[in-house]
């Protein structure tokens, strides 16, 4: 091999091994064509519903990123959201769709409604809360995907009933995040 030939070869490799998981150099298999998912529909045909009304909507899975992104419709009918939490390894982002949501990332609390967005970094506590009456509807990002779709399919399978605070704190741990504070309805009251 000549000389120039392996320096540029040896320059290339680890820009190929850093960027080549993605086009298949580790052998994992993404979709090669595109698909739809019709408004108030799965992506799977199978919504995932949390509580009583809250019915989440898979439009790009994990699986079909090789776990890049998990993107899903939220339409809420109560008012009200999840605790206070962390996700270390995750960004998260919010779209109103319809309605109106309280949004807080770190110390700021946005006041969201149809056409906004708010962009939550990793490693940021936050929170939301529906704030409007009658259906609200949202589409949330996580990037990376982690094991969110997960949690929520477990969730909606019952995995939480019955258990302890610090039960349910594990299990939060286990699918990648924790439990910082209370949900943000607590901050109101004071």
């Amino acid at each position: 091999m000549k000389r120039y030939e392996f320096l540029n070869l040896s320059m290339a490799l680890p820009v190929t091994m850093l960027s080549g998981h993605k086009a298949g150099f580790f052998n994992q298999v993404r979709p090669i064509k595109g698909f739809t998912v019709k408004g108030g529909q799965d992506r799977f045909g199978k919504s995932i519903t949390l509580l009583e009304g809250d019915t989440f909507y898979t439009k790009v899975s994990s699986k079909d990123t090789d776990g890049d992104i998990y993107t899903f419709e939220s339409t809420r009918v109560k008012n009200g959201g999840p605790t206070l939490h962390i996700h270390d390894n995750q960004d998260e982002w919010w779209y109103i769709l319809e309605g109106e949501f309280n949004i807080k990332v770190g110390e700021e609390i946005y006041k969201a409604k149809t056409g906004d967005s708010v962009f939550g970094p990793r490693g940021v506590p936050h929170t939301f809360t529906k704030t409007s009456e009658g259906i609200a509807r949202m589409l949330i990002t996580f990037q990376p995907a982690g094991q969110m779709e997960a949690f929520f399919t477990a969730i909606a399978s019952g995995a939480m009933k019955g258990k302890s605070e610090e039960e349910q704190d594990d299990f939060r741990k286990k699918h990648g995040f924790r439990r910082v504070g209370p949900p943000l309805e607590y901050f109101k009251k004071f």
